[in-house]
């Protein structure tokens, strides 16, 4: 059975509270998924005034000095545009982008951060 983009970003959530952020670890750092406007409600003059934003990463991390950005993609899902250009954003901020399709593609990345 294949997963589902909410159940590959749920276990890497998971992994990453377990591993960075309990109280004991020093520092602690901080994962959070970020509610976006979804494509289809971009003329949503209220969404829009609140903050949200079509293309949003799904996950944020915050490590000491430094912010990954981190969307989370079944096997075989794309970014649509608006996330390719929230990616160059960030990227052009100088902020970390992944995409990841696995808890394990997840770890494999993030572990060059430690």
């Amino acid at each position: 059975m294949k997963k589902t983009e909410a159940r590959i970003q749920q276990e890497i959530v998971i992994y990453f509270r377990n591993k960075y952020g309990l109280n004991h670890n020093n520092p602690k750092y901080l994962i959070f998924s970020v509610p976006n406007e979804s494509e289809n409600a971009k003329e949503n003059i209220y969404k829009k005034s609140i903050g949200l934003m079509a293309g949003v990463s799904d996950l944020i991390i915050i490590l000491k000095n430094k912010v990954i950005f981190v969307e989370v993609k079944t096997e075989i899902g794309t970014q649509s545009e608006k996330q390719k250009e929230f990616e160059n954003d960030v990227i052009n901020l100088g902020f970390d982008y992944l995409v990841v399709r696995s808890k394990e593609e997840f770890i494999q990345n993030i572990d060059r951060y430690q």
